[in-house]
Formats: structure tokens, C-alpha cells, sequence
């Protein structure tokens, strides 16, 4: 599926991710682009969870024209690159490629187990397309948690994080326990994405898998006990994505 409109100025109910395949047989949950939400999220191309069983995984393949983003929920996942960089993530960990004019890498597990996390890719503006491929990564301790009315809220992208990207934007992994608000700046667009347990946002009941979408920033208000979510927001470029398979033109 490769649809290029970009999403409508409208906030959405919550939708329910859809199972996709690819690599050597890995399962993911997509939040978009799927049929249910068959657009993309200026900045945003695509998010989803991915699964990883200890024989799959990703196989050297390229990309070009965007940044990736891979947080990792549970078990080891070993990065390599055209860069020359080898690197093993791990539960709490983040990365960023940033993949510009083209980089090649490989996802695979770690140490004969499997695998889960969430990955997001970020379109890059145009006027940044071909800059040099480049990576980073942070360790779980290095990500900046904080207590705030409602929530534990760890910075995956965003104030206090070693790790940033072209696009100005914030990724957030919040533990609701009672009631919080993420208030996302004027003209940003955003999504809240079920990672475990059940809740609600904005009053409309919420599961582990759905996701919440927001085009034109403002207040969205979470609820729930041991409700896992992460929150994302980004400033749009205002320009259209055309995604074709691992590149963004």
C-alpha cells in the first residue's frame, strides 16, 4: 500500500492497527498507513509495532529520503549499516537513522530470542532529501523520565533527549495512572498509540494496538491505570509524501 495524500485537517476517533508482513516474515501492528487510516501524518509516514521471532528479521535492504526512529519494548534487536556502524538495542533503548540521499542496514534479534518495539519513520523535507545518511542511538538510562500529574513520562525524542531529528517534533512513552494531558503545539500533528493496557482518550474507550490521531494541535486527555501509550508530535512540512516501499521521494 502506498498511498501520498497526506492526512486531512480533522482529528480522528481511534482506529484499530492492522497486522502487515514483511522482511523474512516479521508481523507488525500499523497504525497508518492501513486501511483504516489510508493517509499519511505530515510529518509522519508511517508507524506501526513489529514483532520479530528469533529465525526473521530484515535483511540488508536500503532507504533513502527520510528519518527512522526504533524503540524498543522487549528483547535485543542487532543493527548494522552501510556506515559501518554495528549496534544491539535493547529494551528502553532508542535509535535514529537519519537515511538522506541512501543508507543500507539490517534488523535481526539478539542472542537467539525474539523481539518487539515500535518503529516511525519521518519524512524529510525536501530541501533535505540527499543530505549524508547518519545514525545515533541512546541507551534507556540516557532518555530523560519524569513524574508529571497523571504519568511517568519518558522523552524518547524531544527536551532533555540525546537524540533529534530534522523535523522538529517530540516522542513521549507515558505510563498513565489516573488522568493526564498531552497538549500538542498549534499546527503540529500528532497521534497517541495503545502500547499496553486499556484506557481512554478523549472519552472514547482505548486498547493496546489503536491510535488517535491529531492534525492541528491542542489538548488530548488520557485516562486509565497501568495504561501504556506513546505520544507523538511533529511540526508538518506541508509538502506531499510519496513513499515508494523503503523510499520517501
Amino acid at each position: 500500500m502506498e498511498p501520498d495524500d497526506t492526512a486531512e485537517d480533522a482529528t480522528n476517533s481511534p482506529v484499530a492497527g492492522q497486522t502487515v508482513q514483511h522482511g523474512t516474515g516479521v508481523n507488525s501492528n500499523r497504525a497508518f498507513l492501513t486501511n483504516q487510516y489510508p493517509r499519511n501524518l505530515d510529518p509522519f509516514v508511517l508507524f506501526e509495532r513489529f514483532y520479530i521471532d528469533p529465525d526473521k528479521g530484515f535483511p540488508m535492504h536500503p532507504h533513502r529520503g527520510f528519518e527512522i526512529v526504533s524503540y524498543m519494548l522487549d528483547g535485543g534487536m542487532e543493527h548494522e549499516d552501510s556506515l559501518g556502524v554495528t549496534h544491539t538495542a535493547t529494551e528502553g533503548d532508542a535509535m535514529r537513522i537519519t537515511t538522506g540521499g541512501g543508507i543500507r542496514h539490517s534488523e535481526f534479534p539478539a542472542d537467539g530470542a525474539g523481539c518487539n518495539g515500535l518503529q516511525l519513520w519521518v519524512n524529510l523535507p525536501r530541501e533535505k532529501k540527499e543530505i549524508d545518511a547518519d545514525y545515533a542511538d541512546a541507551d534507556a538510562d540516557e532518555l530523560p523520565t519524569e513524574e508529571r500529574d497523571g504519568a511517568t513520562v519518558t522523552t524518547v525524542v524531544g527536551d532533555g533527549s540525546p537524540l533529534s531529528l530534522e523535523t522538529p517534533m517530540e516522542y513521549l512513552d507515558v505510563r498513565v495512572d489516573g488522568e493526564w494531558t498531552w497538549d500538542v503545539p498549534e499546527s503540529w500533528s500528532g497521534f497517541v498509540y495503545g502500547v499496553a493496557g486499556a484506557g481512554a482518550v478523549d472519552g472514547d474507550e482505548f486498547a493496546d494496538g489503536d491510535v488517535y490521531t491529531v492534525t492541528d494541535g491542542g489538548s488530548v486527555t488520557l485516562r486509565g491505570e497501568s495504561f501504556r501509550v506513546v505520544a507523538v508530535a511533529g511540526r508538518p512540512h506541508g509538502e506531499e509524501i510519496r513513499q515508494r516501499g523503503p523510499y520517501v521521494l
